[in-house]
């Protein structure tokens, strides 16, 4: 197997199993494990990982910090199965608040589509234009406060003390990214994050709607760690070692 061949294929390990290791490698490519060393030197070089002791990991990216308009459009074949995963999370009756994201407003329309009986609070005017539009068997709640137009939201002091007055049984938070390691949930607008730790303050249950790519991206401003969280929402079952850090914070997976 020539070099490239054998750089590729590491490449297709680390995407699909999240971390790499010298001696694994040594033992599939049956070369030493010097040799591996040097190949993930020089994909380190290329930016291409981020080496380790005993192996190497895929480097975090920073999120891009674009207005909602830009991300209703990235990865919605994923947002639509995480929708559909939470709508069969919420039962009849119930009082849950769905958070500024753009995976919320495809959970909007799945539960509009629904004709489950519930009360929705949230403070994105999307989700409220979607749930308007449906049968009366939801009743909307909108916070209200100072809206941020590049969030199609509102946050602040004004929205978190209405958020407040009420105690959902269920909160679905979006978020820019989450870092396993330092167990850090991140977003980039202050205001933003200051209102999502009042969502998760006043949620009887808090469900982070996330896409897996998440786990390797950041944000600039923590408003939560996984901690706080009972259950992520995702497309698929992530990464093994995700799931085995998972579970030392007691955060589920579905």
């Amino acid at each position: 197997m020539f070099a490239q061949e054998r750089h590729d294929k590491i490449l297709e390990i680390l995407h699909r199993e999240g971390k790499l290791v010298v001696k694994d490698l040594s033992d599939k490519f049956n070369v030493t494990e010097d040799c591996i060393r040097k190949d993930l030197k020089l994909l380190e070089e290329k930016s291409l990982l981020e080496r380790t002791y005993g192996g190497a990991v895929p480097i975090r990216k920073s999120a891009l910090n674009e207005a909602i308009k830009m991300r209703r459009t990235v990865n919605v074949p994923s947002k639509q199965i995480i929708a559909r995963k939470a709508v069969d999370i919420i039962n009849e009756n119930e009082t849950i608040f769905l958070d500024i994201s753009s995976t919320n407003i495809l959970l909007a329309d799945e539960l509009a589509k629904s004709k489950k009986k519930l009360t929705v609070v949230t403070n994105m005017v999307d989700i409220v234009s979607v749930l308007g539009k449906s049968d009366n068997n939801i009743n909307v709640i909108c916070t209200g406060g100072v809206l941020n137009k590049d969030l199609d939201g509102f946050t602040g002091s004004m929205t978190m003390e209405i958020i407040s007055n009420y105690k959902p049984t269920k909160c679905f938070i979006g978020s820019c990214g989450v870092n396993i390691l330092d167990k850090s949930i991140t977003t980039f607008d202050v205001e933003d994050g200051n209102t999502k730790k009042t969502i998760i303050n006043m949620s009887k249950q808090t469900f982070l709607v996330m896409e897996n790519s998440k786990f390797y991206i950041d944000g600039t401003f923590k408003f939560a760690t996984l901690y706080d969280i009972d259950t992520v929402v995702t497309e698929a079952a992530p990464h093994e070692e995700v799931v085995n850090l998972l579970s030392k914070t007691n955060t589920k997976i579905i």
